[in-house]
């Protein structure tokens, strides 16, 4: 059974709150499907009456919000020893790598890296944290993280419900597809931003190591008489 015939057997107030939960933890900093089980539930809207999709979008929209900002508060309290903690709970996602390639994300673009980390699967769960680690100021993440969600949340689910309802009977037989494109998407910003990592670390640990001293030559020694 996959997600979205396992969405079909739970009531829609159940659906509204198991978004929200899954984009709100993904937000704060747990590694969860949250694209996924949003676009399950778009397309499962535009097929079911019960589900409205105004307040599926807003339920997405205020998991994202405040699931960003819990997780900017936890990583200003827990500074850096939270990245390490994280680390050792999520090897693949917080690995030094990867928190080096956001730290430079942070550094070069600021606000517009909460906003547009929202739209890339690994920068969405480092975006909260990150922000607070780095003592970005609150207003400048808020205005980021409210338009961010509003537009990713929302703008998904109106573009995946629109699609639905253009191409219901099309995606009855095919629904699959979107959860295949979203996977596929997902994986292929995970992996480009896992390569550029690896990049910028093997960058990182060869411009730290101290230059070689050079070698002179060896000074003869005078044969004993």
């Amino acid at each position: 059974m996959h997600v979205q015939e396992w969405l079909e057997t739970i009531p829609a107030v159940a659906i509204y709150a198991l978004v929200g939960v899954v984009i709100g933890l993904e937000s704060l900093g747990i590694p969860l499907p949250g694209e996924i089980v949003l676009v399950s539930s778009a397309l499962l809207a535009s097929q079911h009456g019960d589900i409205d999709p105004y307040v599926l979008g807003a339920c997405a929209t205020a998991g994202a919000i405040i699931g960003d900002s819990i997780g900017y508060a936890i990583g200003r309290k827990g500074g850096r020893p939270l990245l390490a903690w994280l680390g050792k709970k999520f090897p693949k996602h917080f690995s030094e790598a990867n928190i080096a390639l956001a730290e430079r994300s942070f550094e070069k673009w600021g606000m517009w890296a909460v906003f547009f980390g929202r739209f890339v699967a690994l920068l969405r769960i480092f975006a909260g944290p990150l922000a607070g680690v780095l003592r970005m100021p609150y207003w400048k993440f808020l205005i980021a993280n409210v338009f961010g969600g509003i537009l990713w949340a929302g703008g998904t689910t109106a573009v995946i419900y629109s699609v639905g309802v253009v191409a219901e009977a099309w995606l009855k037989r095919f629904s699959w597809l979107g959860l295949v494109l979203a996977v596929l998407v997902g994986l292929t910003s995970m992996l480009i931003l896992k390569n550029r990592a690896k990049k910028a670390a093997a960058k990182a640990e060869s411009a730290a190591e101290p230059a070689a001293e050079p070698v002179g030559e060896p000074v003869p020694v005078p044969a004993a008489d």
